[in-house]
């Protein structure tokens, strides 16, 4: 195992309208398996990933830089250089990273790699599943997919 440095990695981009950031996928480039880390830098004004939660996996975030909020179940908290705050499995582990400073916000987000796993988002009254590969995950998987929470069919439709 050789160490990584994040200066050799490619920023992957993601701008999505109010949603935009760069990302550097440090554990994937560490061949991490069961814990994922990722450096974020957050642009002023701009937020992270929407709001949600994980059903199997718990999250953490380490703020390296900058200043912004974080949006929980409970309301939203200041950030700066220096917080860390950690945010179990389920719902009680709700969250959205929000820049509201001058400066970029640069913070690494940690994670379980636990698969199967469920994503939640509430505001959008959406979830997605992830199989063989938790969400963050490099691997290919066998099954994934958004969908609306209200989307239920019954247990036998479809079936003789």
């Amino acid at each position: 195992m050789e160490p990584v440095n994040e200066a050799d990695l490619e920023w992957s981009d993601t701008d999505r309208g109010e949603t935009a950031f760069r990302r550097k996928q440090l554990a994937a480039a560490a061949d991490g398996q069961e814990l994922g880390c990722s450096l974020y830098e957050l642009p002023s004004g701009r937020r992270s990933w929407p709001y949600h939660y994980h059903a199997a996996n718990e999250e953490a975030i380490y703020v390296l830089a900058g200043s912004g909020r974080l949006r929980t179940g409970d309301g939203e908290h200041e950030l700066a250089a220096g917080d860390y705050v950690a945010l179990p499995a389920g719902e009680d582990g709700a969250h959205r990273v929000v820049n509201d400073g001058e400066a970029p916000l640069r913070y690494l987000a940690l994670s379980t790699m636990v698969e199967p796993d469920v994503t939640v988002s509430p505001d959008s009254e959406t979830f997605g599943v992830y199989v063989g590969a938790a969400p963050g995950g490099e691997a290919e998987r066998d099954l994934e997919g958004y969908y609306p929470v209200d989307a239920d069919v019954d247990y036998w439709a479809g079936e003789d």
